[in-house]
């Protein structure tokens, strides 16, 4: 007997996400991005990304089904990202799910994105392990979690407390003269880069700090930090190297994040590291935890770079795991939160 079929819509932010799972299969991934319309502003402006995801939704959901070679009567369940994001974003997904799922007459999750940003690596390695430390990097979000294979089971040890990983990029990016978004092009400019040309400060990690904030993240004061340094070269009439400053930036980013990610996997015992949302699919993040949860003996899970950004196969997955699970699906009724803590994976 075949296992339910889950269509999953994520509208948090600039992506249009539809993806289709049979268990843990990934049928179908489909995404339209209006990344291209908010590059001239430097960063997302919501009500330009509401009106994009109106006008790519059903497109989107009609190549989903195409791909997966479905129709939507074929669906068993409908995941949605109930929040958090932009709030018209947010809309634009869970009125078309609770309108898909009332005339199909299905069950509806509305679900936490961030708990899909791990869950979705079930897709490419198989069951999460009883227990693992996952690590949430995005351009909203840094956030370090104890989950259980229980996929309602999430505690959150830490997050950021202003600037996020990603947030962070972009902002260095815009001073650097780099397209938006900045993730990628920092990453690519960092390449020919040297990461100790200039060292910048590490958020969070001195002594006083672990007290109180062990495992929460801050980029504000790294960003400033590399915004008077330019500044400071730009006075003295020095030419600075792009390459050097986008290396230097990045390998103080992800030190902090692969060492406070060790660091909670050796307190709570966790043998399994799982590394998701945006600024997962960043090259050097990659590579530095590899080498870090090697030494340590820990087992590192990151998805494919496609699925590390905002898509519709997280929220996919992540219903098809409610629904195995046997987890009581949404009424209908359920509110858009554009603020939900991770702790919360499904509303109810």
């Amino acid at each position: 007997m075949n296992e339910p079929l889950i269509l999953g819509i994520e509208t948090s932010c600039d992506e249009t996400g539809v993806g289709i799972v049979r268990g843990s299969t990934l049928l179908a991934d489909a995404v339209a991005s209006s990344v291209a319309e908010h590059a001239r502003f430097g960063g997302v402006v919501p009500e330009v990304a509401s009106r994009a995801h109106v006008e790519a939704m059903i497109p989107t959901i009609q190549l989903a089904c195409s791909d997966a070679g479905v129709s939507l009567r074929d669906i068993d369940a409908i995941a949605v990202t109930g929040g958090p994001g932009l709030v018209g974003a947010l809309l634009i997904g869970t009125a078309t799910a609770k309108a898909l799922a009332s005339s199909l007459d299905v069950p509806l999750y509305a679900v936490n994105h961030l708990a899909g940003h791990v869950v979705v690596d079930e897709l490419e390695h198989g069951p999460l392990p009883e227990t693992a430390i996952g690590m949430l990097v995005s351009g909203g979000h840094s956030s370090l979690l104890l989950v259980r294979d229980d996929a309602e089971n999430v505690t959150s040890l830490g997050a950021t407390i202003d600037d996020a990983a990603g947030e962070a990029f972009d902002k260095i990016a815009r001073i650097l003269g780099l397209p938006f978004p900045g993730g990628p092009w920092i990453d690519k400019s960092a390449q020919d880069g040297d990461r100790e040309a200039i060292a910048f400060p590490r958020g969070l990690t001195a002594s006083k700090d672990l007290i109180d904030h062990q495992y929460d993240f801050s980029f504000s004061g790294l960003k400033t930090a590399v915004a008077r340094w330019i500044a400071q070269q730009h006075k003295a009439g020095n030419s600075i190297s792009v390459s050097d400053v986008a290396a230097s930036f990045q390998e103080a980013v992800v030190d902090v994040l692969t060492k406070k990610a060790v660091a909670a996997c050796k307190e709570y015992g966790v043998e399994h590291l799982v590394i998701g949302g945006g600024v997962a699919a960043n090259s050097r993040l990659r590579v530095l935890a590899q080498e870090r949860c090697d030494a340590a003996g820990i087992v590192l899970r990151v998805p494919s770079p496609k699925l590390c950004t905002d898509n519709g196969a997280m929220v996919a997955a992540l219903g098809s795991k409610l629904v195995r699970q046997g987890v009581a699906p949404t009424p209908l009724g359920f509110p858009t939160l554009s603020v939900m803590p991770v702790s919360t994976v499904v509303m109810h």
